[in-house]
């Protein structure tokens, strides 16, 4: 690694540059993109060692990839983990995350609070393979304790929760789920190891979506694991391996100059998506504004303590319900209709009737998804333009 010594010292924004550089013999100032499914051998006795395991080498690149070893090590040197393993999307990291660790009479406890996709793998997959599932509200300590003290083999919860941003208080779960044994799985996309670091509040793995703030531009998928070494190699790999949710090499690439610029990206976010939730709470026609930071959200002291900014997400709810929801939707001008988060440009959706649609609507309402909720997020282009997009949407409602 060209880094040496050198990297044991350095900050998060000289890792996210830096971190895990590997140079070719050319030389080259840019990471090297490996465009190859397979790897060639000097001798039959060195293919034969390296399916053993004897000689450590890339093989093919569904096991293992030098661009994709990049983005694994600098990710790993920016989130504090022993390890990580790139994935293709981030529900690829989310499944594999659990199903390499899961087997049929295990039971899982998730918080309810959770992106539809994640919802269906916890409640309708995992119990297709005889795994019980159990869902608590994130913010109820009492219901975790409840639920964990029957033998649990992993926790999953994200937070800030997609779309409505529940904050849960990790390190209180973590605790509890520890006491019994349990692993702590944590989605954390929303803040991004920019804003939060779980495995520092005590959490054992965490999973992260690429495709948004770390691309941040829109243009490829990817996901990623980070853990513990031991769970990564010895649990992780051969699921890895033999289900081939692999990242490809191009992605790689893209996500690792998003990396480079994901600190300065991330502050800016938040500096525009904090403007303007104050900005929206002003306006007539919203009944509810949340993000982690205002003082009225639930959990505001909590998310205060855990995160370093309230990240690029701002949730709101149009009075008038759907109907109204979809004017405000159709009149903006700027903002533009995407189920997308994290992107540069500001995007909008209505999570009942998009992202959480197959979720019923009792579960929805738990959950705080109603029927006039908008999930903003904010984009990098200059927060006055995009209030006033809003506005002259919102007088049009």
């Amino acid at each position: 690694m060209a880094q040496g010594d050198k990297g044991a010292t350095w900050r998060p924004q000289t890792l996210a540059v830096r971190g895990g550089l590997q140079r070719s013999n050319f030389g080259e100032t840019s990471e090297a993109l490996f465009l190859t499914s397979g790897y060639v051998y000097t001798c039959a006795e060195d293919a034969e060692a390296a399916f053993k395991g004897d000689l450590k080498r890339y093989m093919y690149s569904r096991f293992s990839n030098p661009t994709v070893a990049m983005f694994e090590e600098r990710l790993r040197l920016i989130e504090g983990a022993e390890a990580c393993r790139a994935t293709a999307t981030g529900m690829a990291a989310v499944f594999a995350a659990l199903m390499s660790q899961l087997r049929a009479g295990d039971r899982v406890v998730a918080s309810r609070a959770l992106f539809g996709s994640c919802q269906f793998i916890v409640t309708e997959l995992l119990p297709r393979y005889g795994i019980e599932t159990v869902t608590v509200d994130g913010g109820d300590l009492d219901q975790w304790k409840k639920a964990l003290a029957k033998k649990t083999r992993a926790v999953f919860l994200e937070t800030p929760s997609n779309p409505a941003l529940e904050i849960i208080d990790l390190p209180a779960v973590c605790e509890i789920a520890h006491a019994g044994g349990a692993r702590v799985v944590v989605d954390n996309v929303f803040a991004t190891p920019v804003l939060q670091r779980p495995l520092a509040l005590g959490a054992d793995i965490v999973v992260y979506s690429a495709t948004k703030h770390i691309d941040g531009q829109g243009r490829c998928l990817g996901g990623a694991i980070l853990g513990p070494a031991s769970f990564c190699n010895d649990e992780l790999t051969p699921f890895f391996r033999n289900t081939g949710p692999s990242m490809s090499p191009f992605n790689a690439w893209v996500l690792l100059k998003g990396l480079e610029t994901l600190d300065m990206r991330i502050a800016r976010h938040c500096e525009s998506a904090s403007d303007i939730a104050g900005f929206l709470t002003k306006q007539k026609g919203i009944a509810r504004v949340l993000y982690p930071f205002l003082a009225s959200h639930p959990q505001h002291a909590l998310a205060m303590r855990q995160m370093k900014a309230g990240g690029s997400i701002v949730s709101f709810d149009v009075e008038g319900g759907k109907a109204a929801a979809f004017r405000f939707l159709n009149a903006l001008k700027l903002i533009d209709i995407s189920n997308n988060l994290g992107d540069a440009k500001s995007l909008i959706c209505h999570p009942a009737t998009t992202t959480h649609q197959r979720i019923p609507a009792e579960e929805r309402a738990r959950m705080g998804i109603g029927e006039g909720l908008v999930r903003l997020s904010v984009g990098l282009e200059d927060a006055e333009d995009l209030k006033a997009d809003l506005a002259q949407a919102l007088a049009a409602r």
